[in-house]
């Protein structure tokens, strides 16, 4: 509803200037947005701003039954009607033409889905290996709201409304296999407060670990085949896993006096020439109902990065969605100015970087309303 209020401002901005040319498709656009704002907008005050506006094509009866039945009043219906005769002698738009239909490639065999997953596994468990030691700096915005039909504060919330609580720095470094976290702001202030002690929803893992726990021979988990799929604008190969309870090695704690290792499952998309991981969900199954945590989902990108002349697949953006206490906790992490691991090396940390650009991270976001994505963790309810 947020997006639909502000496109229904926009227009209004546009049409409050002298007149102006519209079509018929953003018309009904407009008025169709401008109903359905909470609260909607008054009849006079969209006969107001139709009165500035002037159509580019022909507006039909149609059309003009179509508002009707959303429920235009009566001045604007006049506004309609005028604008209807004005461009009476116009040419009718044309439809816009319909999507080009993407020819996917033929699902591979059972066998084929057999080998691609052994060749992501063999690519997994060698992952940590193949990694040089490096350094990076690790951004955390962590927001929190209510859970839907929970009371946040003063209201009942519906929708989750997220306020922005921090923002941690971190200093991650990488060395022999091993992560290491160390907080180094949150907000704009230095900190010495031990990362692993700190409150609130964190986690860990995202250099290795959380892959190699999903393709251990070990976990057993169990892949199915779940369809191509689209990331950063590219052609992916998608498939669910599930982990059962007693072979997960994938905890939970709450603030930090009670841990659980419960089942998990998600999905994997895979880049369909060189198999490796582009990105990884996870999302808490089962969990027992006297814990405190009620849901825990996890979804980790992964983005190619130059270590002194050299590309290695790292993580770029992650996004950790967690519900305890009726409360929703969500941390959007930015992995950023990694560079080789040195004893001497250095990262300043006074100022906290901006958020990623729009063309690495709106992939993130998984597309719920398509259903090949209905098994994605981030898609359930």
């Amino acid at each position: 509803m947020r997006f639909r209020l502000l496109g229904a401002s926009l227009v209004f901005c546009v049409l409050a200037t002298a007149q102006t040319q519209l079509s018929v498709e953003q018309l009904m656009k407009f008025l169709t947005s401008a109903l359905e704002m909470k609260p909607p907008q008054t009849d006079s005050e969209i006969a107001k701003y139709l009165a500035k506006a002037k159509l580019s094509d022909k507006l039909e009866d149609s059309a003009i039954e179509k508002l009707l039945a959303a429920g235009i009043g009566p001045k604007t219906l006049d506004q309609l009607h005028r604008m209807r005769d004005q461009s009476a002698t116009l040419a009718k738009s044309k439809p816009a033409p319909p999507p080009p239909k993407v020819e996917l490639p033929p699902v591979p065999t059972s066998e084929q889905q057999a080998e691609i997953v052994n060749d992501v596994r063999e690519y997994a468990l060698a992952y940590s290996k193949g990694l040089p030691n490096f350094l990076s700096t690790q951004v955390v915005r962590r927001y929190q709201a209510g859970a839907p039909g929970s009371r946040y504060g003063s209201r009942v919330s519906n929708e989750p409304s997220w306020q922005q609580m921090d923002i941690l720095t971190l200093r991650l470094s990488y060395f022999e296999q091993k992560e290491d976290y160390k907080l180094i702001m949150v907000n704009s202030a230095p900190t010495t407060q031990d990362y692993k002690k700190l409150g609130g929803a964190t986690s860990t893992g995202e250099f290795g670990s959380l892959l190699r726990d999903i393709f251990e021979p070990g976990t057993q988990a169990r892949f199915e085949w779940g369809g191509w799929a689209t990331l950063h604008g590219q052609l992916v190969m998608a498939f669910n896993y599930q982990v059962e309870q007693s072979r997960s090695q994938w905890g939970i704690d709450y603030e930090h006096t009670a841990h659980i290792v419960p089942a998990y499952s998600g999905r994997v998309l895979i880049d369909k020439g060189t198999h490796v991981v582009l990105r990884v969900t996870l999302n808490a199954d089962d969990i027992p109902p006297t814990f405190p945590v009620k849901a825990a989902t996890t979804i980790l990108d992964y983005d190619y990065v130059d270590l002194s002349g050299h590309q290695f697949l790292l993580p770029l953006k992650s996004e950790t969605m967690m519900s305890a206490d009726g409360i929703l906790s969500r941390n959007v992490t930015e992995f950023r100015l990694y560079r080789k691991y040195s004893t001497e090396s250095e990262i300043k940390y006074d100022i906290t970087p901006d958020p990623l650009p729009e063309e690495k991270a709106k992939d993130l976001k998984v597309d719920c309303t398509n259903p090949k994505n209905k098994q994605d963790p981030s898609c359930k309810k």
